[in-house]
């Protein structure tokens, strides 16, 4: 099986700071992988570069077929292959629910309003949320809106989704309701990228751990990784991630 994400030896620079000093792992189809690490290790920029929103200045990167690496990648095609989900739910305030997630399949695939009606309806009950399709953004706590850009996203029929730190900005129990819709797409088979510092989610959800320090791959391997570190920096992390 190849792997739909490859990412190897990538560097990537803001001016003269190296954030990432060469970046290796790869992630299979279907696999949840969870990049956690402490602030300023290179996750979310990993990610970024992911979804072409940073440019890699050394390496290469194989997402979903696309070489990222190529200044020819076509990011329409890239970005109807990859969905991603922020910390800010970025939702059209003076669009209601319905119309936020029909947006982009009607001006991106050119789908007609009925064929995209029926989509958002799909998406929106993936994420619990059927009832509120006619409320605006500001009518929605922060839990929902995050739920809704998710379900924006998954309208493209994405084969990866990116998550980046989608609940750090919420309080613990709207954490857990757009937790558990991520669980739920990973039962579905979505393959996902979901950066984190949601430990206990991501021993019970993620295929593969990658511990990130420094702007670098330090530990790699299944969840276990996150039970019994194999170098002290990672126990030092988790320990340190359990006491908050």
């Amino acid at each position: 099986m190849s792997p739909i994400v490859e990412l190897k030896d990538v560097r990537k620079s803001f001016g003269d700071l190296e954030v990432l000093k060469g970046v290796t792992f790869d992630v299979n189809r279907g696999e949840v992988a969870a990049i956690i690490g402490q602030s300023g290790s290179g996750k979310s920029t990993a990610l970024r570069c992911m979804d072409r929103l940073e440019t890699i200045q050394g390496g290469s990167m194989l997402i979903c077929g696309h070489e990222l690496h190529d200044d020819d990648v076509d990011l329409k095609s890239l970005r109807r292959d990859v969905g991603i989900v922020f910390q800010s739910y970025n939702l059209f305030p003076h669009l209601t629910v319905a119309q936020n997630i029909m947006l982009a399949p009607r001006m991106v695939k050119g789908m007609k309003q009925r064929q995209a009606r029926e989509i958002a309806d799909t998406v929106i009950a993936k994420v619990g949320l059927r009832e509120k399709m006619d409320c605006y953004p500001e009518q929605l706590s922060g839990g929902q809106q995050q739920r809704v850009a998710i379900a924006r996203s998954l309208a493209m029929e994405p084969k990866l989704m990116l998550f980046d730190e989608v609940t750090s900005a919420l309080d613990p129990q709207l954490t857990g309701e757009v937790l558990r819709v991520m669980e739920q797409l990973a039962a579905d088979g979505m393959t996902m990228i979901l950066v984190t510092h949601e430990m206990a989610f991501a021993r019970k959800v993620a295929d593969r751990v990658i511990y990130m320090r420094d702007g670098k791959v330090h530990e790699m391997g299944s969840s276990d990784i996150l039970r019994t570190p194999a170098t002290p920096e990672l126990a030092a992390f988790v320990s340190e991630s359990a006491e908050h």
